[in-house]
């Protein structure tokens, strides 16, 4: 399999749809997550946004990675350290994914992520949303025109 066909969309939902991401702290700590996992080189973070009761993200698991262990990663290291400071049911259990096909598919993705806020009425332009990878001076990982990727070694 090339990388092109590791590219993922993938939703998941918090528990019951509670919106535990509408306190800020937890929707900062959730990205805090997402870019230590990524800096670790357990996947390239392409875009990203934390709506109130769910999170969208188009990631590519590093090479010897499932994107089971990688959302595993995410999911996981996110409820134990929120544990820490409070004790709640963060996840549903599961989560949906897409296969990214190609670039188009790609571009059509990073889109609707960037657009999630806006058409949740959140607010009126991308880059006003707080916890998004379209407003935020965060580092993603591009992926090139032939959809080549390169990752950082792992830790």
């Amino acid at each position: 399999m090339d990388d092109s066909q590791r590219a993922f969309f993938v939703t998941s939902i918090t528990w019951h749809r509670v919106p535990i991401f509408r306190v800020e702290a937890r929707a900062r700590l959730l990205i805090e997550v997402l870019l230590g996992y990524r800096d670790q080189g357990k996947y390239l973070l392409h875009e990203f946004v934390v709506m109130p009761d769910h999170v969208h993200l188009l990631l590519t698991p590093a090479p010897e990675i499932s994107l089971e262990r990688a959302v595993q990663f995410i999911k996981g290291g996110y409820s134990y350290r929120l544990r820490k400071v409070e004790k709640i049911q963060v996840w549903q259990e599961s989560f949906t994914n897409h296969r990214i096909r190609d670039a188009e598919d790609y571009e059509r993705h990073c889109e609707y992520i960037r657009m999630n806020p806006v058409r949740a009425r959140l607010v009126r332009d991308a880059g006003d949303y707080a916890f998004s990878s379209a407003s935020s001076d965060i580092r993603l990982d591009a992926m090139s025109q032939g959809m080549n990727l390169s990752f950082p070694r792992s830790a």
